[in-house]
């Protein structure tokens, strides 16, 4: 699967996810600890995904704004377990990312602020390691160089993964 193709995949859920909260079509699932499950419309099918804020982010870069996590399903488009990091911040152009759940490295390619697993393939295998994992780190370079560090909490991860999977 190609960059641009991904980048066309995950766009519906960017978009609902920079509207207003009053303007937003989604339905909460659950909360599930730090983690919540939402669906909504997108206009071709229903989206449904589990998603979570950082614990931290070290450096908090400047002009730093909303970050977020997602592992979205979306089943009019045969798309399960798609992980993308809204990071809060602008990524160097043409850097790559990295997820780590336990020590255990994926290699996400960056475009903007946001952040997507460089092989779609390996999907369910980090969406696995998130319901199994205690710890969850996402290390990238902004646009200025520096290397910022966020944690994540996955307490309440597997409950909010299977709320999104029982409605998609």
């Amino acid at each position: 699967m190609t960059c641009l193709t991904r980048i066309a995949l995950a766009l519906p859920l960017l978009l609902i996810a920079a509207l207003p909260a009053e303007a937003q079509s989604a339905r909460v699932l659950g909360d599930f600890r730090d983690w919540s499950a939402y669906a909504a419309d997108d206009g071709g099918g229903t989206v449904c995904f589990a998603m979570t804020k950082p614990t931290s982010t070290d450096p908090t870069p400047a002009d730093y704004g909303d970050a977020y996590l997602y592992v979205t399903n979306r089943p009019g488009e045969d798309v399960i377990n798609e992980f993308n990091v809204v990071a809060g911040y602008t990524f160097q152009t043409g850097s790559m990312a990295t997820v780590k759940v336990d020590g255990t490295p994926f290699s996400l390619f960056t475009q903007g602020d946001a952040a997507w697993l460089d092989d779609a393939s390996q999907g369910a295998n980090l969406a696995a390691a998130i319901r199994a994992g205690s710890s969850l780190t996402v290390s990238g370079t902004a646009a200025d160089g520096t290397t910022v560090t966020q944690k994540y909490s996955l307490s309440g991860a597997t409950a909010a993964q299977q709320a999104s999977g029982a409605e998609c």
